[in-house]
């Protein structure tokens, strides 16, 4: 039995945190903050609550997975989820509207085809074909088994994308998500919602791999699920799972450094001078220059920073509390797509303002979100450049910027403004602030593709005994992949190099 220190609390390193214990680790994790979860945050006001981190969850399989592997209890025990139907609603610039019903492939074909007319469904059904072959290439080797040694060969895109013969030229296939949308997608709405998948994601159409359609692909065929008491819920759930399992957690215990002994990782050791020796260290945290003095986790060679993405960027969030009951027929989430797209990528991506982004309405029929039933709690959601790029603490672009968010919501929301009691701000800088993650960025999924400039470092580091875990490390972002780099990493340390990954 050995002694393991994690370093932060997020979800990826709880779920490593949860499976070494049961394998008979005695584990510390060392948390910066005075609370879990990292960036799946709850922001309470006056009898109204909203998630501050993600919303939904998709691939709820990594969790199931998690509480049996941890426990007898499973997953549902410990939370309530249910599908969300539909699964989005989007509204389009020329006012048409399309509601897409959840894990239902024949639903959201019929749907497009109802809606858009024009073999729209059609056309967005062939595109999931494809989309599927991208998921059953690249599915164990980007989120079910550690980077492979010489991920060079996942640089090699798995989306099959249409040879398109053109007179006197050169035949062409789509390389990126907005060649994809107008090779592939006769609609120009179609193309919309798919950049719309993507920027969700914090990826710039113009510049993520084809292989991104299987972003879509996965929400769609797995479904969007929605956590009672919202995402911190789940968390709370993975917290108190590793409690059950002797993890010890130590709050408001910054690590300033991996100790290094004998060529290999040793213990940690926290700003105030203490220092606590370990077996094994999981890194849970975006990796910093200086963690381990001297050493480099990662050299060249290795898998980067995903230099071909660029600006990586975070969440403007407007937490609105509404008088005013939620109307039966209201849409669990609303997607908001603007007329201008382009103006909205180069805005993002390039470190600007985007003048009206696509917002994310979110309005969840959940009692605890909201003081009574003559109220309701509604989060607006946009992505934006980090903090950095533009000043998130600029008090008049924060009240500009939530104005123009509101205004928006209005297409899903009928008379938003009238109903307004508080509206309370969230941008990156108070993501930065609360996660320690440089700018409020927030991690994309690992995507194969693009000569591997997007996929993420590997949960092995240089220094033997360090490991990473989360959102910043393989398979990347978002809640599922975070949960399986915390199985990827607890594999590793309790099977050694030879392990694979799941079967």
């Amino acid at each position: 039995m050995a002694r393991i220190a994690v370093i932060g609390a997020g979800m990826g390193a709880m779920a490593a945190a949860a499976r070494l214990a049961v394998a008979g680790h005695r584990v510390t994790v060392y948390e910066r903050s005075g609370t879990f979860g990292g960036s799946v945050g709850r922001y309470a006001h006056e009898g109204f609550a909203f998630d501050t981190g993600p919303a939904l969850l998709h691939l709820p399989a990594v969790y199931r997975d998690l509480f049996v592997k941890t426990g007898k209890e499973p997953l549902e025990r410990c939370v309530t989820m249910t599908q969300v139907d539909p699964a989005s609603r989007h509204v389009f610039a020329d006012g048409t509207a399309v509601s897409l019903p959840n894990a239902s492939r024949a639903g959201v074909v019929s749907a497009l085809d109802s809606a858009l007319g024009g073999g729209a469904g059609a056309a967005w059904g062939e595109f999931l074909d494809r989309a599927r072959d991208a998921w059953d290439r690249s599915r164990r080797p980007l989120l079910e088994e550690p980077l492979r040694s010489d991920w060079q060969v996942l640089g090699r895109d798995p989306y099959p994308a249409l040879r398109q013969r053109r007179l006197l030229r050169a035949a062409r296939q789509a390389g990126t998500v907005a060649e994809i949308g107008a090779w592939e997608l006769p609609d120009p709405r179609l193309a919309t919602l798919l950049d719309g998948y993507a920027l969700s994601y914090g990826l710039d159409p113009l510049r993520a791999p084809a292989a991104a359609a299987l972003l879509p692909y996965m929400e769609e065929t797995f479904g969007s699920w929605y956590v009672s008491g919202g995402i911190r819920a789940l968390a709370q759930a993975v917290y108190e799972r590793c409690l059950a399992r002797k993890v010890e957690f130590v709050f408001g215990a910054e690590v300033a450094r991996v100790v290094e002994k004998d060529g290999r990782a040793a213990g940690v050791e926290l700003v105030d001078g203490t220092v606590a020796e370990a077996g094994h260290v999981v890194l849970g945290a975006r990796p910093r220059p200086g963690l381990v003095p001297g050493q480099e986790l990662w050299r060249d060679g290795d898998v980067g920073v995903r230099p071909g993405q660029g600006v990586v960027p975070g969440r403007f969030l407007v937490l609105l509390s509404l008088r005013g009951a939620r109307p039966a027929d209201a849409v669990h989430r609303t997607l908001v797509h603007p007329a201008d797209g382009a103006a909205e990528r180069e805005a993002v991506f390039g470190g600007g303002l985007a003048g009206r982004p696509t917002v994310t309405v979110l309005r969840p029929d959940d009692p605890s979100t909201r003081p009574d039933d003559a109220h309701e709690a509604v989060t607006l959601m946009a992505t934006v450049a980090p903090h950095g790029a533009v000043d998130w603490t600029d008090p008049a672009l924060r009240e500009r910027c939530a104005d123009t968010l509101i205004e928006v919501a209005g297409a899903a929301v009928p008379g938003i403004r009238e109903r307004l009691l508080h509206a309370e701000v969230r941008t990156p800088a108070e993501t930065a602030a609360a996660t320690g993650t440089e700018g409020g960025s927030v991690p994309a999924p690992a995507l194969a593709g693009a000569q591997g400039a997007y996929l993420h470092p590997g949960n092995r580091t240089r220094l033997p005994g360090l490991y990473a875990a989360g959102g910043w490390s393989h398979p990347g972002g978002g809640l599922a992949h975070a949960g399986m780099s915390g199985a990827l990493v607890a594999g590793l340390i309790v099977e050694g190099d030879g392990f694979r990954g799941s079967q």
